[in-house]
């Protein structure tokens, strides 16, 4: 079948003699997943391919948050599900994702910066209700964490915002450089010999029983097993009503001289965040304002959110501050009704780790190591 393109003798010896791992996607969890199998088994021949010229989805879109569960959040998910315990065993995957990533890499290679994780109160009713359950799950977290007196109020980012009523400092989170992130994953697993392509999406994924073959523009791949890691676009590949795509809206603004921006920040549960980037501010979000139209894995600006960042930007971030917007673009994460990840068989030969919740920087590398177990 292969021979019907025009590859020569090299590259079909090269490239597509059967793998033992064969994982679709090459973003945080795919990569992820690929080192952890080739660490386990060093003779074994791995493949990760990918869709885009680079991993588009999420993994080179994110805003850089090393974050793993905020006050409001966690209160809000807590009050909306019956499996309590499967929300702090979130949790716990996300810091233990987090601890693996910079120890795998490292804190230089990923520019990593325990400036914490703010999170921002805009209306009294919900600091109060919040505030009230401080106690409650300062303990949970120390209980399932280790980490004593994780969230505490702090005045400092009401000094330079507008509109809020109060702040939580989550001193034990941080912020890292997304691209330096990818990159060093990309040269950690080809130092252990993975080989990565580039710009191959897969359109079938066949499980054979024997084998797995993976129907490409390229040709057909095979291998003895396959992940596939491919979150927001799980879809196209698997029948996975739990997981669904949701684009994300981010804005750069323009350089800002004497910005007091420092940290990770979000407010309205999560639905807006933003950072420092040197003297920029990297906002996104809003995605509650057009749910309907942002359940979409293709990527594109949403006019209306992205006015209403700047809105936003203007008169709540910076207030009394000069600037122009330097830069938009979008990102699709997976999420479903859930924020654990899916991680399991979905046939003989095919694990789905996908699902991230939003969660990728923090989770992916646990999520990679659990589907690499998986395979054993």
């Amino acid at each position: 079948m292969n021979k019907d393109f025009n590859h020569s003798y090299w590259e079909l010896k090269r490239y597509f003699r059967p793998a033992d791992l064969v994982v679709a996607g090459a973003g945080i969890v795919g990569l992820s997943t690929a080192i952890a199998y080739q660490l386990k088994h060093k003779k074994a021949r791995v493949l990760v391919l990918e869709r885009g010229v680079f991993p588009e989805g999420a993994s080179t879109k994110n805003a850089g948050f090393a974050c793993f569960g905020s006050a409001g959040e966690l209160l809000d998910d807590l009050q909306n599900t019956t499996h309590t315990n499967e929300v702090w065993d979130t949790v716990k995957l996300r810091w233990q994702g987090l601890h693996l990533l910079r120890k795998r890499l490292g804190d230089k290679a990923l520019d990593y910066k325990a400036w914490g994780g703010y999170e921002l109160f805009s209306e009294q009713t919900e600091w109060d209700k919040v505030h009230s359950a401080l106690n409650d799950l300062n303990l949970k977290m120390e209980n399932t964490l280790g980490l004593k007196t994780c969230y505490r109020p702090v005045r400092a980012p009401l000094n330079y915002t507008k509109g809020f009523k109060a702040a939580l400092l989550n001193a034990h989170e941080g912020q890292l450089d997304t691209g330096k992130m990818m990159l060093a994953l990309e040269h950690l697993a080809a130092k252990l010999g993975i080989n990565i392509l580039y710009n191959i999406p897969v359109s079938k994924i066949l499980d054979l029983s024997a084998k797995v073959e993976l129907h490409t523009n390229q040709g057909v791949f095979s291998a003895g097993k396959c992940v596939v890691a491919t979150n927001g676009f799980a879809r196209q590949l698997l029948h996975l009503p739990e997981v669904k795509p949701a684009r994300a809206q981010v804005l750069l603004s323009s350089p800002i001289p004497g910005l007091k921006i420092k940290g990770s920040y979000h407010f309205d549960k999560g639905y807006y965040y933003f950072r420092n980037i040197h003297n920029r501010v990297l906002f996104g979000g809003g995605r509650h304002l057009d749910f309907k139209t942002e359940e979409t894995d293709r990527f594109g600006l949403n006019t209306a959110i992205q006015k209403q960042l700047q809105i936003l930007l203007k008169t709540r971030l910076l207030p009394g501050q000069n600037f122009t917007i330097d830069h938009s673009w979008s990102g699709i994460m997976g999420l479903g009704n859930e924020k654990k990840p899916i991680v399991k068989p979905v046939s003989k030969n095919v694990i789905a780790a996908v699902r991230m919740g939003g969660m990728g920087v923090a989770i992916g590398s646990k999520v990679g190591e659990m589907a690499a177990g998986l395979l054993d």
